[in-house]
């Protein structure tokens, strides 16, 4: 799809996810246009409901199918297997990021961080579907530091049960931070701390 389409749509396929994982949805994307979702098995939703923005403030609707062979079956436990939490979280941070690209921000997103995390339920093999339902709060691009940055509240359903909420979940979308070498030693092959 063109780049305009992909600013203009309100819901995204399992199909159109992937793509954009591998980098390969938008066919004119605009110039360093970094952003990904991460590849599947760690891709975490299989479609975007709706999706949609109102001044700096917005709301995201997502869904993962619950798969019985999931790879965190597998290890996490073995003999009690459940989808560890730390994933729903990180669900909220892909879509964060996600919704900061859609609307317009350019480079590659990182999370950065969220407030309060509640568990008050699980995820396990024979469950159907997880939802995601996230509330932006604020929207920004940094237009002199080149970056956005989204902040959000979250609940995560399971079968439409509440079983999580995350407060003050932050994202970011920056330029010139990402590593195309891998695995060479080219250009930002280090982690660390930020540096400004």
């Amino acid at each position: 799809m063109k780049y305009h389409e992909f600013l203009n749509h309100h819901q995204f396929d399992f199909e159109s996810l992937l793509a954009f994982s591998y980098g390969r949805l938008i066919e004119d994307p605009p110039k360093d246009f970094d952003a990904r979702l991460p590849a599947p098995p760690f891709l975490m939703m299989d479609r975007i409901l709706s999706i949609e923005k109102k001044g700096s403030r917005g709301r995201v609707v997502a869904e993962q199918d619950i798969r019985l062979d999931a790879w965190y079956f597998q290890c996490h436990f073995s003999g009690d297997p459940v989808q560890p939490g730390c994933l729903c979280v990180d669900a909220v941070w892909q879509l964060m990021g996600f919704y900061c690209v859609w609307c317009g921000a350019i480079g590659a997103g990182r999370a950065l961080g969220c407030g309060e995390v509640a568990f008050n339920g699980q995820i396990r093999p024979h469950n159907r579907v997880a939802r995601f339902e996230i509330e932006i709060l604020r929207f920004q691009e940094l237009k002199q530091a080149g970056s956005s940055i989204v902040i959000a509240d979250a609940q995560v359903f399971i079968d439409n049960e509440l079983i999580s909420t995350v407060k003050g979940a932050r994202t970011g979308i920056f330029k010139g931070i990402t590593y195309k070498g891998y695995p060479n030693k080219t250009p930002n092959y280090l982690g660390g701390a930020a540096r400004s």
